[in-house]
């Protein structure tokens, strides 16, 4: 040996793809039974969700948005999965954060996993497992996951048996992101559907996958043009103002549950519901209520769209759904609706138009939603209404 040594090449870092994504939201009751205000102590969450795009190498982004104090995870594993809490065996891999098994998240911050081991493709699923050993305060979550999370007591990560997970609920908490990696380079080729619970999947088939945004996806992929899928959907959100109930305001969010998604090419919007049909009611979740202009409406549309324009987004505007025959229409919400849905559809400023109003219309009523399509509350569709909005979608404009 002449003494001296040679200092091995860093391993590079892996060019991070999207895989999965949800919005988070502000702690609250929900309309589905949820563990957001509780929190969790010495109990073990195991979360499943559908990745549209495909990896040898995934990471977790966890975020701590809404918390006061910090978050500690004790523990972490991804594992595959086709059926609920139960596991692929072998498949299991624990997680770490900077080499480490526990993290600590700053309160307001988000952290990343180091890259795990696991092989994945399209519309296959995987459990995001997290322990809790101290208690964590109220969670940031997504409140509407359509989508069934497991609770049990204590460690649980490695848990093969799934019927210690006792407990279920549809939220997802602390839980961001799942992104890929392939050893490839980067592709900006990153869809993102972007709005309120017409986004979100409302009222579609838990565990079913069976949004929008799902239907979406797979339309892309018969096309032999498969493309990553993001849902960024939050179901009542607002355009123009932030709820305690349903996520920060549409412009407020839009860069980070849109913008900084891995390899964004495009973005289809669908938001102003809810800045219509609140002040047509008087309820304790949907306050704030002002009574929004179609101008106000406008103008928050024309935000998302220069931003996106500045990142080099594409962005489709969907026009708003009928609802005539649900708890807020009336005479001066349809007239809203009419005139910003011309406006979506005449003005040129977004870079495309998915027409979701015409798809699901009932051709006897243009008001009201197709008996076909229709969930069942006159205002958000059914599984069958959510694979028509994905047809609306000219995807060859994404």
């Amino acid at each position: 040996m002449n003494g001296h040594h040679t200092t091995p090449a860093p391993t590079p870092s892996p060019s991070w793809k999207a895989g999965w994504a949800a919005a988070v939201q502000r702690p609250s009751e929900g309309f589905h039974k949820n563990w957001a205000l509780e929190g969790f102590a010495d109990q073990t969450v195991r979360q499943v969700v559908r990745v549209t795009g495909s990896g040898t190498s995934a990471r977790i982004k966890l975020s701590h948005r809404y918390g006061s104090t910090p978050l500690e995870v004790a523990g972490a594993t991804i594992a595959r999965t086709d059926h609920g809490a139960a596991e692929y065996g072998g498949t299991v891999r624990r997680l770490t954060f900077g080499g480490a098994d526990a993290v600590r998240i700053p309160a307001g911050g988000e952290g990343y996993s180091d890259a795990a081991e696991v092989s994945v493709a399209p519309f296959e699923s995987l459990t995001v497992s997290l322990y809790f050993a101290r208690p964590t305060g109220p969670a940031s979550f997504h409140a509407q996951a359509y989508a069934t999370a497991y609770r049990a007591a204590g460690d649980r990560l490695t848990a093969a048996d799934p019927t210690v997970f006792s407990e279920t609920s549809v939220s997802w908490y602390y839980l961001a992101a799942v992104e890929l990696a392939d050893g490839g380079p980067a592709r900006d080729d990153t869809v993102v559907v972007f709005g309120d619970s017409l986004t979100d999947g409302f009222a579609s088939t838990i565990d079913g996958n069976r949004r929008y945004s799902d239907a979406l996806a797979e339309r892309l992929a018969d096309r032999g043009t498969p493309r990553p899928v993001l849902n960024q959907g939050i179901g009542g959100n607002l355009l123009l103002a932030d709820s305690a109930w349903f996520g920060d305001r549409a412009g407020d969010r839009f860069r980070r549950d849109v913008l900084d998604q891995p390899g964004v090419r495009s973005v289809v919007v669908l938001v102003g519901l809810n800045d219509i049909g609140f002040s047509e009611i008087e309820l304790p979740t949907y306050r704030p209520n002002p009574d929004r202009s179609v101008a106000d409406i406008i103008a928050g549309y024309r935000e998302l769209i220069d931003m996106a324009g500045a990142a080099g987004v594409r962005i489709t505007g969907g026009t708003i759904l009928p609802f005539k025959g649900s708890e807020y229409h009336t005479p001066a919400a349809e007239a809203k609706r009419r005139e910003v849905n011309d406006w979506i559809r005449a003005s040129g400023e977004f870079d495309a138009v998915a027409d979701f109003a015409a798809a699901l219309a009932d051709p006897a009523d243009p008001d009201a939603l197709a008996p076909v399509y229709d969930s069942g509350d006159h205002k958000h569709p059914d599984d069958a209404g959510y694979r028509a909005m994905a047809d609306a979608v000219d995807i060859v404009t994404l």
